[in-house]
């Protein structure tokens, strides 16, 4: 294990943390609030912190898959931790628990809170919530790539650590070129997006929010009605933006390589938008049937799916008071998920595809036993590693799932809906469930125990599981291990 290279990539993770840190400080002296001083000490501190951990570079730069995911899971919480003082300190979330939670689910995208009413929030801290989405969307090792250079070849690692989806390549040679490209789109969009909100009227500090949430698929809403109270013209734009945020980077890249065939050709994008389509269809024509408005059904029951397929947790309507097969659809689709190399979370529509897959083989070798049936993706074999990695990711996936479901059962003692929801909501980050985690309610009645047992399924639905497994194995740290 080269714990020096680690410590190195932690130090340059609260180095990039402490300088967005003065984001909100500037917000907080527009808005002339009390919290200028208190994010530009803890940028101070952490950044000084930080460069302590840099300041010498290690001589061995060796780095391979271990010190990839070690380097993540320990990334993540060091920003998840620095993130959460400026809340404690300003005293606006006092409690540790409920800071780590309200951060937590910030930079893991998943939008679920603690907060009974947002609005009570000084600007800065709305803007500092809002951004951690935007900077956790990405991932803030990728970040770290494309602004740093590393020795050693190996930086692929971290990004296969961080990235969602059973298979990260790289788009070009260069890995950093690769971060670098990344981050390009992902900027170009979020300005892009920008640019639509404004030209609805939408007041600046309410469009950054709205974008920094959008383009992370997080959905911390600045407003406790989180996006009902705006136009319908600024709902369609987040619904749009949100469902591009949920596609694979991958196919945007295609699409400015001039590839265009090629990028409508993915089999995860035409299963999603159809996924999405079949979803928002159904669940337009059940508000109907029920008397609904015609234009008003389609509008929520677009933006809904497209809130909580791709994770993002926006919300224009009380869904949980919508039909059982809207619900039910809703539910599914949570599991569903975003594209792989997306900001978006769940479980990743190429891992069901394969699973598909598998399952069509399966009975197809019942029937006809000595057939060779090669697996394929886009025209390309699936390689067994490939598809025993999304073995092994599905039976992780339901132990910590089934796990996490008993305990906070056996802690809180809440209704099975609001539970299965919670859990659902948080592993998958979602932000909001049904029950007593519905659009309109709140996380802040469980104990802080579950909290922290939500804590760990929100960091471990983003970073894929893996990560924080390997980081809490016993074996990880062994000398031969």
């Amino acid at each position: 294990m080269n714990y020096k290279m680690i410590t190195n990539i932690v130090g340059w993770v609260m180095k990039i943390e402490a300088g967005f840190m003065l984001l909100p400080a500037i917000v907080s002296l527009i808005y002339k609030e009390h919290n200028t001083w208190i994010f530009a000490i803890c940028a101070v501190f952490f950044f000084s912190l930080g460069m302590f951990m840099t300041a010498k570079k290690p001589e061995n730069t060796s780095f391979y898959a271990k010190e990839g995911f070690v380097s993540v899971g320990l990334g993540w919480i060091v920003l998840c931790t620095v993130g959460a003082v400026p809340f404690v300190a300003s005293r606006e979330i006092p409690h540790p628990v409920d800071a780590i939670f309200e951060i937590v689910s910030g930079f893991t995208t998943t939008g679920a809170s603690i907060l009974p009413n947002v609005e009570e929030l000084s600007k800065s801290m709305l803007f500092w919530r809002s951004l951690s989405h935007w900077l956790g969307g990405m991932g803030v090792l990728v970040f770290f790539l494309a602004l740093i250079p590393m020795a050693g070849g190996q930086n692929i690692h971290l990004i296969r650590a961080e990235s969602t989806g059973p298979d990260v390549g790289k788009f070009v040679p260069k890995v950093r070129e690769t971060a670098m490209l990344l981050y390009g789109i992902y900027f170009a969009l979020s300005v892009l997006q920008f640019l639509f909100l404004i030209a609805g009227k939408m007041p600046v500090f309410d469009a950054l929010c709205d974008v920094f949430g959008t383009a992370g698929t997080g959905g911390f809403g600045i407003k406790a009605d989180s996006l009902a109270g705006y136009s319908t013209y600024i709902q369609m734009v987040t619904a749009v933006f949100m469902l591009i945020f949920g596609m694979n980077f991958g196919f945007f890249y295609l699409i400015i390589s001039k590839n265009i065939k090629g990028a409508f050709a993915m089999e995860e994008i035409r299963w999603y938008l159809g996924i999405f389509a079949f979803s928002a269809l159904i669940i337009a024509l059940s508000l109907i049937c029920r008397g609904a408005d015609i234009f008003i059904s389609i509008r929520d029951s677009v933006f809904q799916v497209s809130s909580i397929m791709t994770s993002t947790g926006y919300a224009t309507a009380d869904f949980d008071k919508w039909p059982e097969v809207a619900r039910f659809l809703l539910c599914f689709i949570m599991f569903t998920g975003a594209c792989t190399g997306s900001t978006g979370g769940g479980i990743k529509v190429s891992r069901f595809i394969i699973w598909f897959k598998q399952i069509g083989k399966q009975l197809s070798l019942l029937v006809h036993p000595r057939r060779v049936k090669i697996l394929k993706m886009d025209g390309k074999k699936i390689e067994h590693d490939t598809i025993r990695i999304v073995n092994g990711y599905f039976a992780i996936y339901f132990i910590v799932f089934t796990l996490s479901l008993f305990l906070v059962l056996l802690l809180d003692n809440k209704d099975l809906v609001t539970t299965f929801s919670a859990i659902s909501a948080t592993f998958n980050n979602i932000g909001p469930g049904l029950g007593g985690v519905g659009p309109t309610q709140n996380f802040a009645h469980f104990s802080d125990a579950s909290k922290l047992i939500m804590t760990f399924d929100m960091l471990a639905g983003r970073l894929e599981i893996f990560p924080l497994i390997i980081l809490f194995a016993p074996r990880t740290w062994k000398k031969n291990g």
